[in-house]
């Protein structure tokens, strides 16, 4: 019997990626109006690079590669491409199709839900009100509640515990296979894979179901409960 369901939110809930691109893209394109001498394509690129190299989430992005290139920051281009950024990810934060109609059949059939993120808690909370999610979910657990990523097992005990399930009695909906998925299965929390947000050119995510759309869980959650 599934009982609850634990969701990551980037490119599970929310397009973030799409998010991010058009929120540098922006970002550069600020930064040149302000006086930036490099091609837009090239800073696009560096940014992305320290990004893979040191976290999505990195606040001081910006900060980083300014001072790479120049050797110093030029606050008015920094000022720029905060602002250009700021704007452009408030235009771009979208949920996927169906997020908002699959949550709400959930919450009517009792199905208690939480997340689990590996960003920190002040962002995470940012995209949850952000998105109008913040009335779905019970427990929201972030890297900063526990101090290790997924795929440890710490997050999920403890969303498990705040949702006070057995891991038999919640499914795990991420697009991380090597994080989500995998940490998840370790400890028999069942397994929907996001594959409408794969990001990674992932072949085989090694779930126990693949969505190509999130509304496809509420027929996964049906056909568990009816066994």
């Amino acid at each position: 019997m599934i009982k609850a369901v634990i969701f990551d939110i980037d490119n599970t809930l929310m397009d973030f990626m799409r998010m991010k691109r058009a929120s540098v893209d922006a970002a550069v394109d600020a930064m040149i109006d302000a006086g930036l001498t490099i091609a837009k394509d090239k800073m696009v690129e560096k940014i992305f690079k320290i990004y893979w190299e040191e976290g999505i989430e990195d606040q001081n992005i910006f900060d980083k590669v300014l001072t790479s290139e120049f050797g110093q920051i030029d606050y008015k281009i920094l000022a720029a491409g905060i602002i250009g950024y700021k704007r452009a990810k408030q235009g771009h934060m979208t949920l996927y199709p169906h997020v908002k109609l699959t949550l709400t059949e959930l919450l009517k059939g009792g199905v208690k839900m939480g997340v689990v993120s590996d960003a920190p808690r002040l962002p995470v909370w940012l995209r949850i009100v952000g998105l109008g999610l913040h009335h779905y979910f019970e427990h929201v657990v972030t890297l900063d509640d526990t101090g290790e990523k997924k795929p440890s097992p710490k997050p999920f005990n403890k969303i498990l515990k705040l949702l006070k399930v057995k891991p038999g009695e919640a499914v795990m909906v991420g697009d991380w296979a090597e994080r989500d998925i995998k940490g998840a299965k370790n400890l028999g929390i069942r397994t929907a894979w996001a594959k409408y947000g794969n990001e990674f050119d992932t072949k085989i995510s090694g779930a126990d179901y693949e969505l190509d759309d999130i509304y496809g869980l509420l027929a996964v959650i049906k056909g568990i409960n009816e066994k």
